[in-house]
């Protein structure tokens, strides 16, 4: 098999062209998915019993179940018809709020028990003593963590291309693929696409956590 490099940089470009659909279907749903998230962790660290018990429901089923099935459902298992762009941001919301759930909560049980304790001497309340002071410490420690899910976003929006409609780099490439009958060529150049946005997303993680040490030793 040769692959020609004018050929495959011609592919490069034409596949680029679903980058902004990616990247739509994977930041809103971040954004959304980590304020819910929080809510999630603090609801389940603190909330009376029924909602706890809600709580682990939500985030078993989520994480328990494939984001094909839970994107399939919502698309076209519900009573109100969704259109495409709906049916994506609403399913990869609810699924990375999941996830991002458990890594907060995490994140918030493994803070120091002498920083409660501190609160409690301040007669800081609790509410905002969580918000101020341990929910940011929490965020330090898992900021690995919520990096990889946003990878996993980036690279799980592929299935988005399962939906009428949408334009991603994956549907890009099955475009290619139908119009010359090649294959390998267009889903390498997506590959190359991904790997791009994901390696970027590294850098940003790392760099961003080097200047939280940073920050975190001159404090």
């Amino acid at each position: 098999m040769t692959i020609s490099f004018t050929s495959f940089l011609a592919t490069i470009i034409k596949v680029s062209s679903g980058i902004p659909i990616t990247l739509l279907y994977s930041f809103v749903p971040l954004i959304f998915g980590f304020s819910f998230g929080i809510f999630l962790a603090m609801g389940k660290i603190s909330g009376p019993k029924p909602l706890r018990w809600l709580i682990n429901l939500y985030v078993s089923i989520f994480r328990g179940t494939p984001l094909l099935i839970q994107l399939f459902l919502i698309h076209y298992g519900l009573p109100i018809q969704l259109s495409s762009f709906a049916s994506g941001i609403l399913a990869f919301s609810l699924n990375s709020s999941a996830y991002v759930c458990e890594i907060i909560r995490a994140g918030i049980e493994g803070v120091s028990r002498g920083q409660y304790e501190a609160m409690q001497s301040l007669s800081i309340p609790y509410w905002y003593g969580m918000k101020d002071i341990i929910l940011p410490q929490a965020l330090r420690t898992v900021l690995p963590a919520l990096v990889s899910e946003s990878i996993n976003l980036v690279k799980e929006s592929a299935i988005i291309s399962a939906l009428p409609g949408i334009t991603d780099i994956t549907r890009s490439a099955h475009l290619i693929n139908t119009e010359t009958y090649e294959f390998f060529e267009p889903m390498l150049a997506a590959a190359c696409c991904y790997y791009l946005i994901t390696s970027i997303l590294n850098i940003i993680g790392h760099n961003l956590e080097i200047y939280l040490q940073k920050a975190e030793s001159h404090d």
